[in-house]
């Protein structure tokens, strides 16, 4: 793990992405990102990439518009929802379990109104091609984004891949799922719950989080394990992107130790 000093102001830096491109996980039911070298060093002197993607792969960010109706996309969010102090909480989590509004208040350091929250679950150590991460993840219950809703943050992210749980999303039995076949009766032998019954609402936390005009960040990962339990200066990085859903983001977060730096006036 790494913090990156700045060397004028002082800052330290810690990177809160995946690394992003060819053989990036992606989800059941979507195409993998494809890459090409559309002009290469050894024939043309020069390095240019062609790319078709999902935008939901990596470190990536959702815009209200990506499940509320005439919602905001992402070149209509508000600049000052990317950037802001906010806090990484610990909240660790098994296979198939939730996040709970008593998990968001019993975690230090408190949450503030207007807070970016970034919620680490340690799913983010799991990120791969695999029926475990997608399948099993830990996600937001509904009383926990009502919780965050209340709370009026100005972003929440997640370690997980999605803010729902995975029986909550068409992985299991929703609109246009499942797309992972066998999700519902694993959950099922390995918790004795039914699925319809836990988690009968359809990307119920997406909603409502969204629905607020909060937009999301699913895949947190990088050195997030150093801001455990810290508060931080958080500063994400979307495409202006008319009509955008989503898309992949440079999450970062920032630390003075000193106390001394401030930003500059523009004059």
């Amino acid at each position: 793990m790494t913090i990156v000093t700045d060397s004028y102001t002082g800052l330290q830096i810690v990177e809160l992405s995946h690394n992003w491109g060819h053989g990036v996980p992606s989800y059941p039911g979507q195409a993998d990102v494809k890459m090409f070298r559309a002009v290469k060093h050894s024939q043309h002197g020069v390095l240019a990439w062609k790319i078709n993607t999902v935008m939901h792969t990596g470190t990536h960010m959702n815009a209200p518009l990506h499940l509320i109706q005439r919602g905001a996309d992402l070149a209509a969010i508000p600049e000052d929802r990317f950037f802001g102090n906010g806090v990484v909480l610990s909240i660790p989590k098994g296979s198939y379990e939730v996040v709970t509004a008593a998990d968001l208040e019993a975690a230090k350091p408190g949450v503030k109104k207007g807070d970016i929250v970034v919620i680490v679950t340690g799913w983010h150590h799991k990120y791969s091609d695999s029926l475990e991460y997608y399948g099993e993840s830990p996600g937001l219950s509904k009383d926990a984004a009502q919780w965050l809703a209340e709370k009026e943050c100005k972003m929440v992210a997640v370690d997980t891949q999605q803010v729902d749980h995975p029986l909550a999303t068409s992985l299991g039995p929703h609109r246009g799922g499942p797309t992972m076949r066998r999700l519902a009766g694993e959950y099922q032998a390995a918790t004795g719950k039914d699925p319809k019954v836990e988690h009968g609402e359809w990307n119920v936390a997406h909603k409502i989080l969204l629905g607020a005009g909060i937009p999301t960040i699913e895949q947190v990962g990088g050195d997030v394990d150093i801001l455990l339990g810290k508060r931080a200066t958080f500063a994400a990085t979307p495409w202006k992107f008319q009509y955008g859903d989503a898309c992949p983001v440079r999450f970062v977060a920032m630390m003075d130790p000193s106390g001394n730096f401030r930003i500059g006036s523009g004059k």
